[in-house]
């Protein structure tokens, strides 16, 4: 007696995938698995990204000898199978192929509406330049004013250009197996880098060129084209180009004491060259008025054979400032004449001399 045919298992469970087409002889789980194999293929890839965005990867890997790779202009696209990368594929339409794709001529695969499928990973690079990547130092630089010998902490802020000049390198540097890379991750990348740099190359600008701290933001171009040059360099270890470098502004704390301290002494010397003082004049009469009105001070000086080499120059020094203040109010006169007076009571001026800078302050 002939058995009867075993009855077929239902294909619920099977999953799809394509070798279930073969499989299978269920006609409705053929079609069901040919429609999910057509929907999970991507036939067209394509990034519309924003301008800081600077890579991106397709976020699907299911591909066929095929699909449509578009890249707009200023983009560059690769596709990538087990680490190696393939392109890059320029601005246009490239139709995915074992032409255009070495890596997928040995592809062993079943044939499927006249396509071989594959996984892949897709990366699209931006290659405009980006402009606005802004740059500061997190903490204050401690330098030494070249005039004054202060220390000071100094700040710089700013910001740069840059263009990704080597797409492949740059995947391979720095985006690794991230999934999108923009401006301001890569200015995070580069922010320790960078600071160190800018840092010495600040430090070294103002030691070199003698000016004072203060006074450093008249050297911001040349700086700047200076720091580009450095820092160029080392961006372009991972594909980067440094496109512009601008240094904005070179500050230090108002509330800092050196800073403060800094700040009294330009002023001072701003005040003594109006006046035409140097500040050894300067401290030369303040110790011979002093001597004026302290009788024994004055004695000490003179006994030690000091006081005409002193009395000589101060008579130049108040020649210079009475011309200057020849036009000066009716009691800073008074008080010329006065000083003029105790020093010639203590003989550390002539009679001839107090009757010239008496005629000077009075004319």
């Amino acid at each position: 007696m002939r058995r009867a045919p075993a009855a077929r298992r239902s294909c619920t469970g099977c999953v799809p995938s394509f070798a279930t087409v073969w499989a299978c002889s269920s006609a409705v789980c053929k079609q069901s698995t040919k429609e999910n194999t057509i929907m999970a293929i991507i036939d067209r890839v394509k990034w519309d990204g924003s301008p800081s965005q600077l890579a991106w990867k397709y976020p699907s890997q299911e591909l066929s000898t095929g699909t449509q790779l578009i890249v707009n202009e200023s983009q560059a696209a690769f596709v990538v199978r087990d680490g190696v990368y393939e392109g890059p594929f320029g601005a246009g339409r490239h139709t995915l192929s074992t032409s255009n794709l070495p890596l997928l001529r040995k592809l062993v695969g079943l044939p499927f509406g006249g396509q071989s499928p594959f996984s892949a990973e897709v990366w699209f690079v931006n290659l405009a330049s980006t402009l606005d990547v802004r740059w500061g130092t997190p903490d204050p630089i401690q330098l030494q004013d070249p005039k004054f010998g202060i220390m000071v902490p100094v700040r710089a802020f700013g910001q740069y250009g840059i263009r990704i000049d080597d797409p492949k390198l740059f995947l391979m540097s720095l985006v690794g197996t991230a999934r999108s890379m923009d401006a301001a991750t890569l200015a995070e990348y580069f922010r320790a880098m960078n600071t160190t740099r800018i840092k010495t190359a600040i430090a070294g600008a103002v030691g070199e060129s003698g000016v004072s701290v203060l006074e450093i933001s008249t050297r911001l171009d040349a700086l700047s084209i200076t720091l580009k040059g450095v820092l160029a360099v080392e961006m372009a270890k991972y594909g980067v180009a440094l496109t512009e470098f601008s240094i904005e502004s070179i500050n230090v704390p108002e509330t800092d004491p050196a800073v403060q301290t800094l700040k009294a002494a330009l002023a001072r010397r701003a005040e003594m060259n109006i006046v035409g003082f140097d500040y050894q004049q300067e401290r030369r009469f303040d110790v011979l008025q002093t001597a004026a009105g302290n009788q024994g001070s004055a004695g000490t000086v003179l006994g030690a054979g000091m006081g005409l080499a002193m009395g000589s120059a101060l008579g130049a020094s108040v020649g210079q400032m009475t011309e200057t203040i020849a036009p000066a109010a009716h009691g800073e006169r008074l008080a010329l004449l006065r000083d003029l007076a105790a020093l010639r009571e203590q003989n550390i001026l002539t009679d001839a001399e107090f009757d010239a800078e008496k005629k000077r302050i009075l004319a």
